[in-house]
């Protein structure tokens, strides 16, 4: 019994739920992470977006089951090992779908059309899309997107349009990172045809998919240094006129935000490394939990973000 339930329980990938923080974006940066109804909202957000994306990842085991029998690692899998009938990882994808759903109509109109979104494109990449190069990287990072639009309907406010291009180049270059290490692991594999494991994965080339990393790590820190510039947080404000010049102190005032630029250059540096030296980022989750330094950073830079947001300056405009 117990060991059915540890197979039940590796089929709805908790670890992969961290993606679904993404959702607490609008309301973190909007200055509201501390008004209970909004963030009640979104927790249910969060709670219904686990239970979709579980869904979506056993649908997608159901569809590769004979694919991930030839994989080195994802041969290891409940549906793929034959420890979970696929009969009941379907059934249980369709509960787990029926419920999610049934919790984002509730929250907000428009959450459940995202929801909705997200499911189609899902299934769509579950079907072919993963198949097809290029294409299946942009599936992929729509399902970060969607995450953060998801955290702004549920909670009403909205994200700038700089967050926005942040949200879209990180979500790319995770994307990327994750098709760079698996042909690594793939290619570094005897015996195993890359074709036939991944067909898209074929179509890339070790050159390729590093113009990738490299186009989209830049693009992200400079969209997230332009957010970080351009907003403009109110609340606490620094008395400096007498000191020093007008410009100067609305500087300081303004600014505080830029700070958390270093943890995120860390960040993205730290993840190039696991991806290119230690041939990680295959799981992006797995990367996160098991590299300290970076979990570490990753922490610095959210207690950063609300030390600078609720504490220092106010929230920003958007």
């Amino acid at each position: 019994m117990i060991k059915v339930l540890y197979n039940i329980l590796r089929l709805l990938r908790p670890r992969q739920w961290i993606k679904n923080f993404a959702l607490f974006a609008a309301i973190t940066f909007a200055g509201e992470l501390f008004n209970t109804p909004v963030l009640w909202n979104v927790i249910l957000a969060f709670v219904a977006f686990c239970g979709l994306s579980s869904a979506t990842y056993i649908i997608n085991d159901i569809f590769d089951v004979k694919k991930d029998k030839l994989h080195p690692f994802k041969k290891f899998r409940p549906l793929a090992s034959g420890e979970i009938p696929l009969s009941f990882g379907f059934s249980f994808a369709i509960f787990l779908i029926a419920g999610s759903l049934l919790l984002a109509k509730f929250i907000a109109p428009t959450f459940f059309a995202v929801c909705l979104l997200y499911l189609v494109i899902q299934f769509l990449y579950s079907s072919f899309i993963k198949s097809i190069a290029v294409l299946d990287i942009l599936a992929i990072a729509s399902g970060y997107i969607l995450r953060v639009y998801g955290g702004e309907f549920a909670s009403g406010y909205h994200i700038s349009v700089w967050l926005l291009l942040t949200t879209i180049s990180i979500s790319l270059f995770l994307a990327v990172g994750k098709r760079r290490s698996e042909l690594t692991l793939l290619s570094g594999t005897k015996g195993t045809n890359i074709a036939a494991t991944r067909k898209s994965l074929s179509h890339y080339s070790d050159r390729l998919l590093d113009v990738y990393a490299s186009i989209f790590a830049t693009s992200t820190f400079v969209a997230y240094s332009l957010f970080t510039f351009l907003e403009n947080p109110g609340g606490f404000r620094l008395n400096l006129n007498i000191l020093l010049p007008d410009t100067f102190s609305s500087f300081i005032e303004r600014k505080w935000l830029m700070i958390t630029i270093i943890p995120v250059v860390y960040g993205l540096m730290r993840y190039l490394q696991d991806i290119y030296e230690k041939n990680e980022g295959e799981s992006p989750e797995r990367v996160l939990l098991s590299d300290i330094p970076l979990l570490l950073d990753v922490i610095i830079w959210v207690l950063l973000v609300i030390l600078i947001i609720y504490f220092v300056g106010p929230s920003p405009a958007f």
